[in-house]
């Protein structure tokens, strides 16, 4: 145990460090586990979640393959037209393409595809874009919580349990709607000195033609419908008695029977890091579990609220915000899983999943290395000349993540308690 807990430690604290890539870290560790026989090799494939695996790989599939139609760059070049150039409507359009988009992709794919847009808008407006892009790294992070396939601590708790997309929806978009507007309006009053729009800039954006955005209209007829088909099964899946790997999978399969790329070029796009980080992180939390760790945390967590309900909640609700502040949230969300079944003692109540899930989701805003999504997004900042500090972030994340905590914590207790 105490080998496993070390390992596990070191590897979170690499990630956290960004000294050593997220990755190798966890392939390392997971190779370290198995090889010193901390958690057989048979125990290690069955700690694997090929339903997760699967769902990742089949959306970045999809998405992928729409992305060179232009449809992306089209809608975030909409959004910021039809907000006439006016700061707050800029602000307000970006956000909630950015909420909904990380909805229904993911966050960490928006991001990417967003951000640049964000660039080309802001330079249009002749405002600073750092604003804007801190604005939807937020808005990522609180629209993704919204689905099970929005952010990955979703996706995970997802492939731990048996609950459905329409359930995550039900459970978790309202607060998540909620929780974006009061912080889109605080994050837009806090900026607002830095985005002040000239009138002749006004016009430049208006100007703009989204309609050649659109690279590959035949292609767009082709492979757009199947990616809104995709969600919709989402929104079915468990009558219909599919896993949602299987929906994601089968949809990037028929979307690659009716494109005219290369499938070479196709798979290029999966983001196969990601996936294998997943692999070696879920071998990790399996030695975790083989080895009673994860059974000595729960027992912790019991001890300390007693049993009483509303403890556990609240616990496990801010215990996995400050977790992931401080490390991914993947990782993170992958350890607690294991903590959260045992305190449910096989009982039917999901209320301690919904209450780890925004806490992991809304922990995700607080540091730029608490969630993928805030990492990709600085990336891109800083390959545009345009870096964003960990402390400038932390100044805007951690105010966030304490109201979003605040809300999330009154809407655990009036549901759940």
């Amino acid at each position: 145990m105490t080998f496993a807990v070390a390992i596990f430690a070191v590897t979170l604290a690499a990630i956290a460090t960004e000294k050593v890539d997220r990755t190798k870290a966890a392939l390392v560790g997971a190779m370290l586990v198995v090889l010193t026989q901390t958690i057989d090799q048979e125990q290690a494939i069955e700690a694997v979640d090929f339903n997760t695996i699967g769902l990742l790989a089949g959306m970045m599939l999809m998405v992928r393959i729409t992305e060179p139609t232009g449809a992306y760059t089209w809608l975030a070049i909409r959004a910021g037209q039809l907000s006439r150039g006016r700061p707050l409507a800029v602000v307000f359009a970006l956000a909630t393409t950015t909420a909904v988009l990380s909805a229904f992709l993911d966050n960490l794919t928006t991001v990417l595809l967003v951000v640049p847009m964000t660039f080309l808008l802001a330079d249009a407006l002749d405002i600073d874009p750092i604003p804007l892009v801190i604005i939807e790294i937020v808005a990522s992070n609180v629209g993704g919580t919204a689905t099970l396939i929005g952010d990955p601590p979703n996706i995970l708790i997802a492939g731990a349990t048996d609950l459905s997309f329409a359930e995550f929806v039900v459970n978790l978009a309202p607060i998540a709607a909620l929780t974006f507007a009061v912080v889109t309006t605080l994050l837009y009053l806090a900026f607002r000195r830095r985005l002040q729009v000239a009138p002749a800039a006004r016009r430049r954006v208006m100007a703009l033609d989204a309609e050649r955005a659109i690279e590959d209209r035949d292609e767009l007829r082709r492979t757009v419908p199947v990616l809104v088909v995709s969600i919709l099964v989402f929104f079915i899946h468990k009558p219909l008695h599919l896993e949602p790997a299987t929906v994601a999978l089968s949809g990037a399969t028929v979307m690659l029977l009716v494109s005219r790329q290369p499938l070479e070029r196709a798979l290029g796009g999966i983001e196969w890091p990601t996936l294998f980080f997943f692999l070696g992180l879920f071998v990790l939390v399996g030695a975790l579990e083989e080895t009673g760790a994860i059974g000595e945390v729960a027992d912790a967590i019991a001890q300390a609220t007693g049993g009483d309900r509303v403890a556990e909640l609240l616990g496990v609700l801010w215990a996995a915000a400050i977790g992931s502040a401080l490390v991914d949230n993947i990782p993170f969300t992958a350890a607690m899983i294991p903590v959260v079944e045992q305190l449910q003692q096989g009982g039917e109540d999901d209320g301690l999943w919904w209450a780890l899930a925004l806490g992991a989701c809304f922990g995700g805003n607080a540091t730029l290395i608490a969630a993928a999504a805030n990492v990709a997004a600085a990336g891109l900042a800083a390959r545009a000349g345009r870096p964003i500090s960990f402390l400038a972030f932390l100044r805007v994340g951690l105010p966030v993540t304490l109201v979003s905590l605040v809300l999330a914590t009154g809407y655990v207790m009036v549901r759940y308690a």
